[in-house]
């Protein structure tokens, strides 16, 4: 049995699992599935084609679905599709897909959006990331599995977040992040491996120690990058975490890769 508050509206045609809870004063639009055990705590909004996987918790005041902030949006039916086991914190806001950016953005599964988070239009998050407070994504941004955006940081379209990437606070991106890379500043430069979330995950000390050596041979200020990428892909071939950096520094991209800052005084 669902719980639907009394001052609550659901609007004819939505979809409602098993055992949902829906508090007071929100609002759920006639496109919207919520899954089974799908909570929503008071004053939530679900807007447009949005889905909300089951056992996924939204608190109050986040708007879910609500159309994109993109002055070519005409009201196409675009998607939000949210997966399972979310956390959706106070003030969050989360924006469907355009017809120029594929008319979907997708979350995946396990992932917290802490309060005043923001998702812009077409973005892919992964599983088990984090958007820490007023972490943003603008539109277009793919994050991939366990990166995490640290709060007050701005991402700028179509950057690429790699898996297990970690985006001190305060931080404005504009470049693609490697996997693993840790990054801080205006503008982000590459700062080093992240390392605590690579212990954090059970990561051996020889996989990290063959990831610190290939970031320095990546990243060294001899030759071009191109050579570097190619150098370290013979190197490392039976290291599957370096080769995952590798697959992406090779992947087509509207961005270029953040990379670390030298000091031009040196030597």
């Amino acid at each position: 049995m669902s719980k639907v508050h009394p001052t609550a509206i659901v609007e004819d045609g939505a979809q409602i699992g098993q055992d949902v809870e829906i508090g007071p004063y929100c609002v759920v639009g006639p496109q919207a599935v919520l899954g089974d055990r799908v909570k929503l705590h008071s004053h939530v909004v679900v807007a447009g084609i949005t889905s909300i996987g089951e056992d996924s918790t939204i608190f109050p005041f986040a708007s879910v679905g609500h159309a994109p902030q993109d002055l070519k949006f005409k009201n196409e039916p675009s998607r939000l599709i949210i997966g399972k086991r979310n956390k959706i914190r106070e003030g969050a806001t989360l924006n469907p897909g355009t017809e120029g950016g594929g008319m979907e953005t997708t979350i995946g599964d396990d992932c917290l959006f802490m309060a005043g988070a923001h998702v812009g239009h077409d973005c892919h998050i992964g599983n088990h990331c984090i958007l820490v407070n007023n972490g943003t994504l603008a539109g277009h941004v793919m994050v991939d599995d366990f990166a995490i955006v640290g709060g007050l940081s701005a991402v700028h379209q179509f950057v690429r977040i790699g898996k297990h990437a970690m985006i001190g606070g305060m931080t404005g991106v504009e470049s693609d992040i490697i996997p693993y890379g840790s990054v801080i500043g205006n503008r982000a430069y590459l700062s080093g491996l992240n390392l605590v979330g690579l212990k954090r995950r059970g990561f051996d000390r020889e996989t990290i120690h063959a990831l610190r050596k290939a970031y320095r041979l990546l990243f060294a200020q001899e030759g071009t990058l191109a050579e570097r990428v190619e150098e370290v892909s013979k190197d490392f071939e039976d290291v599957g975490p370096v080769m995952e950096i590798i697959t992406f520094l090779k992947a087509e991209s509207m961005r270029s890769v953040c990379t670390p800052k030298y000091d031009s005084s040196a030597g």
